[in-house]
């Protein structure tokens, strides 16, 4: 009984997979690579940034000492 439960939910997935989703065309997908790869070099930037400061204050205090 459990095992039949599995495979309606198998194919119950498999029919929304192939008829309900909407896949995205080759160039939303470029477009969406590009936004993604940007993103990750701002946040990059920003984490390096906010590291240098850290590493400043740190030797500027150690400095103190």
């Amino acid at each position: 009984m459990k095992k039949l439960k599995i495979l309606a939910d198998i194919q119950d997935s498999y029919n929304e997979l192939v008829h309900k989703v909407s896949w995205p065309t080759s160039k939303e997908l470029a477009n969406s690579a590009v936004v993604v790869m940007f993103a990750s070099l701002v946040i990059a930037l920003v984490i390096f940034v906010m590291d240098q400061c850290i590493d400043t204050i740190m030797h500027f205090i150690y400095g103190l000492i």
